[in-house]
């Protein structure tokens, strides 16, 4: 995992992330992370990223899975064999987008996006549910490789906080990051 250093949750950060390396475990870790926290009986709404190695091709299929209904997408395109470019379905990431951004009428207590990536550092895939949940004041946790670090900061500015890749401390900072969301149980 990419160094970050320790830092005290800040529960005026409504965005953490944690920097990691190309073959870094994220994945899992925020999946472990996001049902601690609902066992504790938070209300946690987002995206987890599953990867998948199909056969002999050099990549495989990649989906997300919404944490709260399990609903998932495949996102990548299967270009073939000799295709080179980005495999990233961007209609599928837009059609994911409009529905997490749908869920955060739902009034989570956390938000977790699998990624700020490529995507969004060109201002496309989930861009638009960080900037949403951050404005309804929903924390939101993702993660960011380390090739998109600059990118991160210059969208997020001082108001994110790096966490190291362990799951206590991401749950700690889940848990102070915001009190409990007060829900109406009539939410979408």
């Amino acid at each position: 995992m990419a160094d970050t250093p320790e830092l005290p949750a800040d529960p005026r950060n409504l965005l953490a992330f944690i920097p990691f390396l190309q073959d870094d475990a994220v994945d899992r870790l925020l999946e472990t992370a996001a049902r601690r926290l609902i066992v504790q009986g938070r209300r946690v709404e987002g995206l987890i990223q599953h990867a998948v190695t199909v056969g002999d091709q050099c990549c495989g299929a990649v989906d997300l899975k919404d944490i709260a209904t399990g609903k998932r997408w495949q996102i990548m395109q299967a270009l073939g064999r000799n295709a080179r470019g980005c495999r990233l379905d961007f209609n599928v990431l837009s059609e994911v987008s409009v529905f997490t951004e749908g869920r955060i009428q739902t009034r989570p207590d956390i938000i977790i996006l699998n990624r700020f990536g490529k995507a969004e550092a060109e201002g496309c895939g989930l861009r638009s549910v960080f900037e949403a949940a951050f404005l309804a004041g929903v924390p939101v946790l993702t993660t960011v490789k380390e090739t998109y670090l600059d990118f991160w900061r210059d969208f997020a500015g001082d108001l994110s906080q790096p966490l190291p890749a362990r799951v206590d401390a991401i749950v700690a900072w889940c848990l102070a990051a915001g009190p409990k969301a007060e829900r109406d149980d009539h939410a979408a």
